[in-house]
């Protein structure tokens, strides 16, 4: 028998087939190169992490946080409670830890051997003005100083004390020093301030006076002990301030900050490989922005209505941030860092850089987080969009509904909760035959009846046979007689779509004569 015609079973055209293709090899390559962007990424925040950091800082703090008061081991700065115990720190453990190792070839101190002092330490305290907050009028009488809390309204500006010297003078703050975050106000970098001398005794007599004269009053709020380390072995610059804060309630709370950095960039041939992957990222970012700005150019407001289009201006918006901090602290770093390593002399101000060195990791970790956030949900966002796509696109069934998939899934649930029993084929069987059942007892005919079993049964082959699961890529030979059972199994849908249509018409009828 000849072949009558060629029909399609199933599947999709082959142009479509191409597209979806052409499709897939554009994800892909888009997806190979944003892995190699989180790669770079990666490396930018994670490379130039030094694993000498933590040891550095373990060891610097030890000095300074753990050592004990002598004649007293409860008593360090962590638990410093009291005016006294402060000037016992400063004139034991604090000179201690700082002129640890003096040698006689040079005048710098070295704490524990390998780490040198740069320049002199400084102290500086910032003060509030007396009668600075209100006090109830019964109470009055009982209060003849009153000391608010810090804030710019009731620091005090003017001299004090002995006012022959620059601890007893107001210094004024510097424009673009950053500020500081303490646990009960935020302070600026100015105040009463002083360095001490290289010679540990000259720097004792010097807190000794302080001490006698009273530096530390009432009037007090904050004091900041600043100096800075450099460590030739691991080439890491140490930063370390210690913080004494005098709240109005009383007593003192202490913290402290130890930055160990990399100031000294570009000496060994990783530093280069890391210089090249910046290079890269700055690239990477280019492509990114143009992309970006061609996508809203062509869909307008409309690119604006996906949240996946913001996390990509999130992303781009840190990515900028980030480069804009690191190209001015690379900038900052190479005019400050040589005037600050010739000033032996005086305090040398590395916390500047060391603060924005640790706002641009700060910034890198944010974007490398949502990055990597971005790649997750996109893969799986992608994966059920391919699956939900090959489903529909398939059109294996006259009759899929999403419904259905649903009911389905929800009768899973169910059956895994133990909350349904699975039903089994031979459930689905027996279901069919009450069916028929109903139908006798009704008083349809037996004719009827049988002949209504053998046209589903010849259906469901059609369907089994015409409408397979799987994708072909090309059109498939049926012979005739096969043209034929294709052509009644039309005429047969043609008939159940003009009966619903009938039932919904009818339908329809009887809603629009019901009274309002």
């Amino acid at each position: 028998m000849p072949e009558a015609s060629r029909w399609h079973r199933g599947g999709i055209p082959k142009h479509k087939l191409s597209f979806r293709k052409e499709e897939i090899r554009t994800t892909l390559q888009e997806l190979l190169l944003y892995i190699i962007f989180l790669i770079n990424l990666c490396i930018l925040t994670f490379g130039v992490t030094n694993p000498h950091t933590y040891y550095l800082n373990k060891v610097i703090s030890s000095v300074f946080l753990d050592t004990s008061v002598p004649g007293d081991e409860r008593t360090n700065f962590k638990s410093i409670c009291r005016t006294a115990d402060f000037w016992k720190f400063m004139e034991g453990p604090l000179l201690e830890g700082l002129y640890w190792d003096l040698r006689y070839n040079d005048k710098n101190s070295h704490i524990y051997y390998e780490n040198i002092l740069l320049g002199v330490p400084r102290v500086r305290q910032l003060r509030v003005r007396n009668n600075t907050c209100k006090v109830y009028p019964s109470f009055r009488p009982l209060m003849t100083d009153c000391y608010a809390k810090y804030t710019s309204a009731n620091e005090d500006v003017s001299d004090f004390g002995l006012k022959h010297d620059t601890e007893w003078k107001y210094s004024a703050p510097s424009i673009n020093s950053p500020w500081h975050w303490g646990f009960v106000g935020v302070y600026h970098n100015g105040g009463y301030l002083f360095t001490l001398s290289k010679s540990k005794s000259e720097a004792k007599t010097k807190l000794t006076n302080l001490r006698l004269n009273s530096w530390v009053t009432r009037g007090t709020r904050v004091v900041f002990i600043d100096f800075s380390l450099y460590n030739a072995n691991v080439n890491l610059f140490c930063i370390i301030r210690l913080v004494a804060e005098f709240p109005a309630t009383g007593g003192i709370l202490t913290s402290w900050q130890f930055y160990s950095v990399k100031l000294l960039k570009y000496v060994s041939y990783y530093d280069y490989f890391i210089a090249s992957c910046e290079v890269i990222f700055f690239i990477f970012l280019i492509v990114f922005t143009t992309q970006e700005g061609k996508k809203i150019k062509e869909f307008k407001l409309a690119y604006f209505k996906s949240i996946w289009n913001w996390l990509e201006l999130l992303l781009l918006i840190l990515c900028f941030v980030a480069i804009f901090i690191n190209s001015y602290y690379n900038i900052q770093t190479f005019l400050l860092l040589e005037p600050l390593l010739k000033s032996t002399e005086k305090y040398p101000d590395f916390y500047f850089l060391a603060y924005w060195h640790i706002y641009y990791s700060n910034i890198i970790a944010i974007t490398i987080f949502f990055a990597w956030m971005k790649n997750m949900f996109l893969a799986i966002i992608n994966y059920t969009y391919s699956e939900v796509k090959a489903d529909y696109s398939i059109g294996r069934r006259p009759d899929f509904e999403l419904g259905k998939m649903i009911k389905k899934s929800y009768d899973n649930v169910l059956e895994k909760l133990k909350l349904k029993k699975p039903q089994k084929d031979e459930d689905k069987g027996i279901k069919s035959t009450d069916l028929a059942e109903q139908a006798r007892r009704k008083g349809f005919d037996e004719n009827e009846i049988r002949s209504a079993e053998q046209m589903k049964k010849w259906k469901e082959r059609l369907e089994k046979k015409y409408y397979s699961t799987e994708i072909q890529d090309d059109y498939q030979p049926v012979t005739q007689e096969e043209f034929k059972d294709l052509f009644l199994y039309a005429v047969e849908l043609e008939k159940e779509l003009h009966y619903i249509s009938l039932k919904l018409n009818r339908v329809m009828r009887k809603v629009s004569a019901l009274p309002y």
